[in-house]
């Protein structure tokens, strides 16, 4: 699984926006940003910092830094704009120190006002920590539909449908990984399983707060009866599935614990007591290992849940 550039672009964008950060620039290769209070704790590893603002109660001096999406294009465009600042410079008047010791290189700014700068690309640590802040704080969600601003005018209060929505994450695991993301909802009124939940939530505005002039309708299936509703749904789905891979990872298991069982044939019969239990630990471990590594299985877990009230249908 991996990323394009544009991508990691856009989830960078909303985390920052999600957070609150304050944008000092953007270009289409890179962005500068002031974190806000909530992604300095998620993103500078500052517990003691943020334990002494929160014992005393000062304002926070939050790190600002420049995510550079597009390493190559940004330093081009910098070599770039360095070059019209030199042609730049060789018009200036001469002062009186770069007559005597030379150009004078700025110095590098320390404290609040420095600027750090950092590649994100896939499977860089700093992106790594943005994926696994938002993950947390997005674990489970509670939203509604924004209905617009038509609907608070209008007399009719509008009916909203609750739904739970699950982001699950199937991995098919051997010596060889396999992953997949599906988003599956249910609706917590009819039950109704909707396999594209995704599709459903694309263009729709989601906020926090309940909109005014709307009625959420009772719920016939509980988030519980819901879980399940899905879980089935994923069972479903991997029956169907063709397991052919998980039959040639064992074949090669068995591959793998022969050639162990006949370098360890030898070794397990030493007349020495103690060489011999040491032999048979490691052929243990060894044997463990193998199997952890070629033994297929399939691991499926939720990245994600939340409930959401969209406009009901009916």
């Amino acid at each position: 699984m991996s990323m394009t550039k544009e991508q990691i672009q856009q989830y960078v964008m909303t985390y920052l926006e999600t957070t609150e950060c304050q944008i000092i620039e953007k270009s289409p290769h890179h962005v500068t940003v002031k974190l806000s209070s909530r992604a300095d704790r998620d993103l500078t590893n500052r517990p003691y910092y943020w334990g002494f603002i929160d014992r005393t109660g000062a304002e926070p001096e939050t790190m600002s830094f420049s995510f550079i999406f597009d390493p190559e294009q940004y330093k081009r465009l910098a070599k770039q704009q360095e070059s019209i600042g030199d042609n730049n410079n060789d018009n200036k008047e001469d002062t009186i120190l770069g007559r005597h010791f030379g150009a004078v290189r700025p110095l590098p700014i320390l404290g609040p006002g420095r600027i750090q700068q950092e590649d994100l690309v896939f499977g860089s640590p700093r992106l790594k920590q943005i994926f696994s802040a938002a993950r947390q704080g997005g674990r489970c969600v509670y939203l509604f539909e924004n209905p617009g601003q038509k609907q608070r005018l209008t007399l009719i209060s509008a009916a909203y449908e609750p739904w739970l929505g699950v982001c699950f994450k199937i991995e098919f695991c051997c010596d060889m990984k396999r992953e997949e993301l599906h988003f599956f909802g249910v609706s917590l009124l009819t039950g109704l399983i909707d396999e594209s939940f995704a599709s459903r939530l694309q263009g729709i505005t989601l906020q926090p707060r309940m909109p005014e002039n709307v009625h959420i309708e009772p719920t016939r299936v509980t988030p519980s009866e819901g879980k399940a509703f899905l879980e089935g749904l994923v069972s479903n789905k991997l029956a169907g599935y063709d397991h052919s891979w998980a039959e040639q990872a064992r074949d090669r298991l068995n591959d793998e614990l022969a050639l162990i069982d006949s370098y360890y044939s030898d070794l397990l019969k030493e007349e020495d007591e103690e060489l011999r239990t040491f032999n048979h630990g490691q052929y243990e471990a060894r044997r463990g290992e193998i199997r952890w590594q070629y033994e297929p299985r399939i691991v499926v877990s939720a990245v994600n849940c939340g409930i959401f009230h969209l406009r009901s249908s009916r």
